[in-house]
């Protein structure tokens, strides 16, 4: 029971199980000089159970972007039902490579690939995680991605980078249609002209294609989320990825929220620059509905989610759909 949420709790989700997380287990990735360090976190009880893997953002903290961060979405995902697989990325600053390392220093392309090397090894990291072995279903994969995350999570469902500094990032096709359905927080929107200055300069990488994206998702963003040092628009920038591709078939507004979606970083965290008890938990609580009816067929969550945020909650945010 959480006594610092209060509307939030009407929207329904299942019974809460108790988790356990093993920290850490590292794979050899190419091009890597150190491996591919990851945390696991799960129910202690179930079987067949469905995969998310969490990838962290860019951002300003030593340690939150990497898989030491997101503790309430890993926790909260777990404790509902989730196999919650977080790897500190390239950009990371505690495990990653040094920003001048080729496709650096946002590491875009490289950071899809390593979420696609945890699916291709997915039996060898379950014998490394034993309290997981056997119990995953390796047809039920999600990526959850919090901004330079959604991105990664955004090329891993067909999104294509049209950079025109790097034609190595051009010619990448990281589309993996082993992931299901996708949720972008807080995620880049289109380049181009709409790149400040600096972006255009530094990060052209983020320059994409949304045309592509044919896999499904929900976007989720704030629409007090203004990115100056990304992107001359406003908010609804980061809702670039539900409006420009063909899959994304939901959209969730949060209403007042910032890049930091209620604290979704960390508890307590400095990056969480509008902490909002009922407005983490609904980011928590839509979004893991959302893949609960995504990833299996005929379940009611994100309906029965929906009909709550909008009788009990609208004063926190919205759906649109297709």
């Amino acid at each position: 029971m959480n006594r610092l949420i209060h509307m939030a709790g009407f929207i329904p989700v299942n019974e809460e199980r108790t988790t356990l997380s093993l920290n850490r287990v590292s794979l050899s990735a190419p091009g890597r000089s150190t491996p591919l360090e990851l945390r696991i976190t799960a129910p202690m009880e179930g079987d067949h159970l469905p995969v998310i893997l969490l990838s962290h953002g860019h951002g300003p903290s030593l340690y939150l972007p990497s898989k030491d961060g997101y503790g309430p979405l890993a926790q909260f995902y777990a404790e509902h039902g989730f196999v919650v697989i977080q790897a500190s990325h390239a950009n990371s600053k505690v495990a990653g490579l040094e920003p001048t390392a080729p496709d650096g220093p946002l590491f875009c392309r490289i950071r899809a690939e390593e979420m696609r090397l945890i699916i291709d090894r997915l039996e060898e990291i379950e014998a490394m995680a034993p309290f997981i072995r056997g119990r995953i279903d390796h047809q039920k994969i999600a990526a959850v991605g919090h901004s330079l995350g959604g991105h990664t999570v955004s090329l891993l469902l067909g999104a294509r980078m049209t950079d025109p500094n790097d034609a190595v990032a051009r010619n990448a096709r990281l589309h993996d249609p082993r992931i299901k359905a996708g949720v972008l927080l807080a995620a880049p929107g289109n380049g181009g002209k709409d790149l400040s200055d600096y972006a255009a300069q530094h990060y052209s990488v983020l320059n994409t294609d949304f045309s592509t994206m044919t896999s499904k998702a929900l976007v989720v963003y704030g629409d007090s989320d203004t990115s100056p040092h990304l992107t001359k628009r406003g908010a609804d920038w980061h809702a670039d990825p539900f409006h420009e591709s063909p899959g994304a078939d939901y959209l969730l507004t949060l209403i007042g929220a910032k890049h930091g979606l209620g604290g979704i970083s960390g508890f307590d965290a400095k990056e969480a620059d509008d902490e909002n008890p009922d407005r983490l938990a609904i980011t928590q609580r839509m979004s893991w509905a959302y893949l609960q009816s995504a990833l299996h067929e005929g379940d009611t969550a994100w309906e029965n989610a929906c009909a709550a945020l909008k009788d009990q909650a609208s004063e926190f945010g919205f759906v649109t759909g297709k």
